[in-house]
């Protein structure tokens, strides 16, 4: 009966103190990550904006669906594996070389954008991906921050496309 009292203690303890950490830290965020492709500025454009597509080479996406345009602006909902659905609005594209998506959903612990700027450089191809988020929940702020790192996400976008280019790609600090 000790050991059981104990544990819920050290239990309590640890959510008060990662709440505590979640909370001290910045709700905002912006953190970004470029890779270079060997493909054509061309051919790196039309892969990332052929949104319908995205589901046959991003592992983590199970559907992507084209909903209405809202205020001019193209809208994709996107459900992941979880079965977590993000509804993201196209909100500049300026072909071939930037595109911004913002996540609508109201309902999240998170939201925010996502820059491309895809540049061409003599026969290589940059991407450079700019999260400028907000964690909302605290509890999500830490894990987001502390354990998963804020650039996971972007980090395994670049790594599924460049499988789906077939190259080889190495990230970097944007």
């Amino acid at each position: 009966m000790v050991w059981v009292v104990v544990g819920l203690v050290m239990l309590a303890m640890t959510v008060v103190l990662v709440g505590g950490i979640g909370a001290a830290l910045p709700r905002a965020h912006s953190v970004s990550r470029k890779a270079q492709f060997n493909r054509s500025q061309r051919d790196v454009w039309m892969t990332i904006t052929d949104f319908g597509q995205q589901v046959t080479w991003r592992n983590e996406l199970r559907h992507v669906e084209r909903l209405p345009n809202e205020g001019g602006f193209e809208v994709w909902r996107e459900t992941d594996h979880r079965g977590q659905a993000l509804t993201l609005e196209t909100v500049e594209s300026a072909p071939p070389r930037r595109l911004v998506r913002r996540i609508t959903n109201n309902d999240l612990g998170f939201g925010g954008s996502w820059t491309l700027e895809v540049e061409e450089v003599g026969e290589i191809t940059v991407v450079t991906v700019t999260e400028d988020g907000e964690v909302y929940n605290p509890f999500f702020r830490f894990v987001s921050r502390v354990i998963m790192g804020q650039t996971a996400t972007i980090e395994s976008y670049l790594k599924a496309l460049s499988g789906k280019l077939g190259v080889d790609v190495t990230i970097m600090s944007g």
